[in-house]
């Protein structure tokens, strides 16, 4: 009987310091937090709004609860966010890198700014514009939805967008509006200036000659008035090209 009873006493010890030890381990794991993150790749978000989206919460910032949840959970949307990595240098450092999606104008539709990508696919839907990317206008929509291709009905005078859209990117020339006319030719609105393009058959040296006269005029852009390109011949290099105050 006596010696049962020790065996039962050193049990519960030993069950007791199982339990005071998992405890222990449960505290130290729960004490553990993220104590520096970087963010890289976002063009759109800061590295604190980054941080807050992902890292939030009493708990937010628990390295092991945020890893569990980072390698077990499906990622968070993040709007304009095509994907997100995190990469966990040891408990208390992390690393996001942002996958932007790839965006190249919007259009508004119904009270919402419709952002579509590279391939003409409506990616994003907002209802504030994203600065640093073209409104266009001028084009004749069906209805809009979201991660469907934009519903145009001249595919000529989208061929026109999406061509125009990548060489503004080419040329790092940052545009507020690109307005389409009845004959499908676009006039470009950065900041106070607008510049008429006319026909787009040579529209690559057009936007060569655009690039060259910001970086030469940069205070043109701030004064209301009209860059006029669209006679531009390119056998004439300031041949057609004229700027109106308005």
């Amino acid at each position: 009987m006596h010696r049962m009873r020790k065996k039962e006493e050193k049990h519960h010890m030993i069950l007791g310091i199982a339990v005071a030890a998992i405890l222990l381990t449960a505290i130290l794991v729960l004490s553990v937090r993220i104590q520096e993150v970087t963010v890289s790749g976002s063009s759109r978000y800061s590295a604190k709004q980054v941080e807050e989206l992902l890292f939030s919460g009493r708990l937010g910032k628990n390295s092991a609860i945020a890893y569990v949840k980072d390698r077990f959970q499906p990622h968070r949307q993040i709007p304009f966010v095509e994907d997100y990595k995190i990469v966990f240098h040891g408990p208390f450092k992390a690393e996001v890198i942002i996958y932007d999606k790839s965006i190249v104008g919007y259009v508004s539709y119904m009270s919402s700014y419709m952002y579509f990508d590279r391939e003409g696919i409506v990616v994003e839907s907002s209802g504030s514009k994203l600065a640093g990317i073209p409104w266009i206008t001028g084009m004749d929509l069906g209805r809009v939805v979201l991660y469907q291709p934009l519903p145009v009905k001249d595919s000529r005078i989208f061929e026109e967008v999406l061509n125009l859209t990548q060489q503004l990117s080419l040329y790092q020339i940052s545009v507020d509006q690109i307005r389409f006319n009845a004959y499908n030719q676009p006039t470009l609105t950065i900041g106070q200036m607008e510049v008429p393009l006319g026909d787009t058959g040579n529209i690559d040296g057009k936007l060569s000659v655009l690039n060259d006269i910001l970086k030469d005029q940069p205070q043109l852009k701030d004064i209301r008035g009209t860059l006029e390109l669209s006679e531009y011949n390119e056998t004439n290099d300031r041949a057609g090209i004229t700027f109106k105050r308005k």
